[in-house]
């Protein structure tokens, strides 16, 4: 069998699977098990497959088609200019989470050597996004479950990044947070889907860490403790930003207001939903 009947026996499983970008999936696949990205698949289209490397493919293909996540199959993503770690226990890292990062960014331009908690770090995407756009911050990365800071310190380590530390926490125990002194800037992509909610997510997304994607009850669990736990760690004039689920705008808006922000914003993704909600602490 050829490279690209191999290629295409992968494509043609994922069809039939319902899988809605075979042709993206099987080329990540392909390149995976191969090492050929798509232009070099098509100038060596018609030599041999070695067999062990199309049983690899396959063996993928397989399991894509099963519902395991693309990117977990992979072993990384990318997020911005990063290639970041994932498996299983992380979240993977979305192109939308983008827009937190450089909306909190924005908020802290002409603040030299920002002081930056990332609440609910994961892989760190969030607290690495801003290390790149802010080589002079220094990072705090909190996340509390050991499967996600396994691959949070892998990504601190292969990024190179001097002024990243991760830290174990709870950011829901006030025990927790009263561990910490102040920020510039707290941001969070926290757990935001209603407990109820979680058995309609695609197939796909239920097998990333439940931990990652119950915001309890209403969604807003961790926005709660965010405000009365850490917000009132904001330095004045400190800046928090929050990625929020659709219809929570008004809510998150309400809690930030209560804890003392002003000058609030809700910003939109590429999809046009509300996607950010930041704010600024007053000044004394």
């Amino acid at each position: 069998m050829t490279l690209g009947e191999t290629y295409r026996m992968g494509k043609n499983i994922l069809t039939g699977a319902g899988n809605e970008s075979p042709a993206f999936d099987a080329s990540c696949l392909f390149q995976k098990a191969f090492g050929f990205d798509r232009q070099d698949r098509i100038l060596h289209s018609a030599e041999p497959a070695e067999e062990q490397r199309s049983g690899e493919f396959l063996r993928l293909v397989h399991e894509r088609a099963g519902g395991r996540p693309l990117q977990y199959l992979l072993g990384s993503w990318p997020f911005m200019e990063l290639t970041l770690a994932v498996g299983e226990g992380v979240l993977i890292p979305r192109e939308e989470t983008e827009l937190l990062v450089y909306t909190a960014a924005k908020l802290l331009s002409g603040v030299e050597n920002p002081e930056i908690v990332d609440l609910c770090s994961g892989s760190g995407a969030v607290a690495l996004g801003l290390c790149s756009l802010l080589p002079n911050a220094f990072v705090t990365a909190a996340e509390l479950y050991g499967e996600a800071l396994h691959y949070l310190d892998l990504n601190i380590k292969s990024t190179g990044f001097q002024h990243i530390k991760s830290v174990r926490t709870d950011i829901l125990n006030p025990e927790s947070a009263a561990e910490f002194s102040s920020f510039d800037c707290i941001v969070s992509n926290p757990p935001y889907i209603a407990a109820g909610e979680l058995q309609t997510l695609q197939t796909e997304v239920q097998k990333e860490p439940l931990t990652a994607l119950d915001g309890g009850e209403d969604g807003l669990l961790f926005y709660r403790a965010i405000a009365s736990l850490w917000l009132p760690k904001l330095k004045p004039g400190g800046a928090a930003a929050v990625e929020i689920g659709e219809g929570q705008a008004a809510q998150v808006t309400e809690l930030f207001r209560a804890a003392g922000l002003s000058e609030i914003q809700v910003a939109k993704d590429f999809n046009g939903l509300d996607r950010v909600v930041a704010g600024i602490r007053k000044k004394d």
